[in-house]
């Protein structure tokens, strides 16, 4: 299927819920809507799915015009947050039934490899009320890859389910999205769901549409601000600086980094580095940043280190499990060839020269 939203807006009364956005989903790929809570995500997703109307633009399906359609003269699959399966049906029943409205052979054969792919095998002759949230979410996502339909929309399917689960489910969903051919369009809140599930990616914030485009290249050079913290987890380090005449940018009033500029860049500029571009071992071409321990968090084998110091209030990704005291001074590293640069007003200037790793 080939959708094209062209110039939608959604507006209840007085409140702008979508800003005017075009946007194509690559078929039979797997479009990503990133965003904080309240960007627009679930809003723009009923409208792709005839659920709402446009309050102006166009849905287009395949050129041709399907705005004013309802959902009921989509072929659409869709799964929310709130998990929505028949009551009485069994799960084996819920995940067959739209096999059984297409008419198709080996139903308890696919029944049984969808709810072995989903971790659900167990409990195909329960109803949904004996399940816990999670394990009917699974089963509403289960129903929805049945379908099989050409458009499938997905609002934040996982998070209702347990971090190793979440973990598991990812990679199978991207493994099902791939083999698939339906134009996927998954929401999510979180920077690391969007980099595993590959393709493209759509940031989005209070309604606007930010960026979009293939999720490495969006990731790797965010073209605001706006969408390097949106894309970061937690929200990219940006640090106020002036560029130098000499060369280079002079940060805190005090410090000069080497660093490349384009001749044409504005005097005011915005330093970022994502927690993982700063480490406690120096490397060769580093700049050394003392700063003051406020908090630190263990998340796994990570520990996240709340800081500041004369360049503002920062957050370190260290590798490994830290013991650091509150009030205790480290010294902290970064290369500056690592450096996002953006004017301060917001658009990019400069991606990093070598890009970091993605984390």
């Amino acid at each position: 299927m080939e959708l094209l939203l062209d110039q939608i807006t959604k507006t209840v009364g007085p409140e702008v819920h979508l800003y005017p956005m075009s946007l194509a989903p690559v078929p039979g790929s797997v479009t990503v809507l990133l965003g904080a809570t309240q960007a627009g995500k679930t809003s723009l997703m009923r409208v792709m799915a005839g659920l709402d109307t446009a309050s102006s633009g166009r849905v287009l399906v395949d050129g041709e015009d399907v705005t004013r359609r309802s959902v009921r003269e989509r072929n659409v699959a869709m799964v929310y947050q709130q998990f929505v399966n028949y009551p009485s049906m069994t799960v084996a029943q819920n995940i067959a039934s739209p096999l059984r409205l297409r008419g198709e052979r080996d139903i308890d054969a696919r029944v049984r490899a969808l709810a072995a792919r989903l971790h659900i095998e167990m409990f195909l002759d329960r109803l949904p009320a004996e399940l816990s949230g999670g394990q009917q979410q699974r089963v509403a996502l289960a129903r929805a890859l049945a379908k099989q339909a050409p458009l499938m929309l997905l609002d934040e399917p996982l998070v209702n389910l347990d971090y190793k689960l979440r973990e598991e489910l990812r990679e199978e969903l991207a493994a099902l999205f791939a083999s698939g051919d339906s134009t996927v369009v998954y929401a999510t809140t979180e920077p690391g769901e969007a980099l595993l599930l590959g393709g493209h990616t759509a940031v989005m914030d209070a309604g606007e549409l930010l960026q979009y485009g293939p999720t490495a290249e969006v990731f790797h050079a965010p073209q605001s601000i706006r969408v390097a913290r949106a894309f970061s987890d937690p929200p990219m380090n940006l640090m106020p600086a002036r560029r130098n005449p000499q060369g280079g940018a002079r940060v805190a009033d005090a410090v000069d980094w080497p660093l490349a500029l384009p001749p044409d860049v504005g005097d005011e500029l915005m330093l970022g580095i994502r927690a993982g571009g700063l480490r406690e071992r120096a490397q060769p071409g580093d700049v050394a940043i003392e700063v003051q321990v406020e908090l630190a968090e263990i998340a796994g084998s990570d520990t996240f280190v709340h800081v500041h110091g004369a360049v503002g209030e920062l957050v370190a990704q260290l590798v490994g499990v830290h013991k650091l005291d509150l009030g205790e001074r480290i010294t902290l590293h970064l290369n500056p060839d690592h450096l996002f640069v953006f004017d301060a007003r917001g658009p990019l200037v400069r991606a990093p020269l070598v890009r970091q790793g993605v984390r």
